[in-house]
């Protein structure tokens, strides 16, 4: 059941399929991308960057999304086997053999269902993926804030892995999806400075240097972590360049430049 319909975006399926229309830019280019990073603030904030970026691509059937945990959890990495995901949209199923290849592939992945209970990280994701491919299949992992560049190597290594068998076996495209936002509560100037560096090593594919430089420049990109996995498995998978679609700060929306939050929406051909 979703913990902030209502809250981080409407909770009726009429007023949030209109918000997300309004958010969509007209005429946008769609290519085929390996993988997306979006936010996941309330829609009112980061939700026309969100839009952005996820009209930019060609949705396929099956998603992988990556999100911290605000809340901490038990599992280093907790993903959900089965069930589905309630928008006020439609249900998401969870792609449960997808999810049963990436536990197959690292020792690190749980099953842990209730580690996603309350977290809006990856839920916030759904209705505009929902909202593009209403048949839209999801695999959800929540991410420590513990997880370390090795066991972020592996897990990444571990969805490039799943995400080749899925498309031999099944033939299914899979798009993975990194949840994030950027620097907190600094200045428009500091924020516009620090969260750059990241995404140039986004651009570049570099996971351990977006790993790296998040540490090194003390940016509090709250999702640095899975966006480190994803580029690992998009490195994998064959990406040759990630692209900013859309870059704003909460300061866009409420006129406060003085402490700001980042938002990034980028995609990876």
């Amino acid at each position: 059941m979703p913990a902030v319909a209502g809250y981080f975006y409407p909770g009726q399926a009429e007023e949030l399929r209109s918000l997300i229309k309004s958010l969509v830019p007209e005429a946008q280019k769609k290519e085929r991308a390996i993988a997306v990073v979006s936010p996941h603030a309330g829609y009112i904030y980061s939700g026309r960057v969100a839009a952005a970026v996820f009209a930019s691509v060609l949705i396929p059937e099956v998603a992988i999304i990556l999100g911290p945990s605000h809340r901490g959890i038990g599992s280093l990495f907790a993903l959900q086997v089965e069930g589905s995901w309630r928008t006020p949209l439609g249900d998401a199923p969870v792609a449960s053999s997808l999810a049963k290849k990436i536990i197959k592939h690292s020792s690190l992945v749980e099953n842990d269902p209730r580690a996603h209970n309350l977290e809006h990280s990856l839920e916030v994701q759904i209705p505009f993926l929902y909202f593009f491919r209403p048949d839209i299949a999801i695999v959800p992992i929540c991410v420590s804030h513990e997880a370390d560049l090795a066991s972020l190597e592996e897990l990444g290594q571990a969805l490039a892995a799943a995400v080749k068998e899925e498309a031999k076996e099944e033939d299914k495209e899979v798009l993975l999806v990194a949840s994030t936002d950027m620097s907190h509560y600094i200045s428009q100037k500091e924020a516009e400075h620090k969260d750059f560096l990241a995404i140039k090593k986004i651009q570049e594919l570099d996971a351990s240097g977006l790993y790296q430089t998040v540490l090194r420049e003390n940016i509090s990109m709250c999702g640095f972590q899975p966006t480190t996995a994803v580029l690992v498995a998009c490195r994998e998978l064959g990406a040759t360049r990630g692209e900013l679609v859309l870059y704003q700060t909460s300061g866009d929306i409420t006129g406060d430049r003085r402490e700001v939050v980042g938002y990034a929406g980028c995609r990876i051909i």
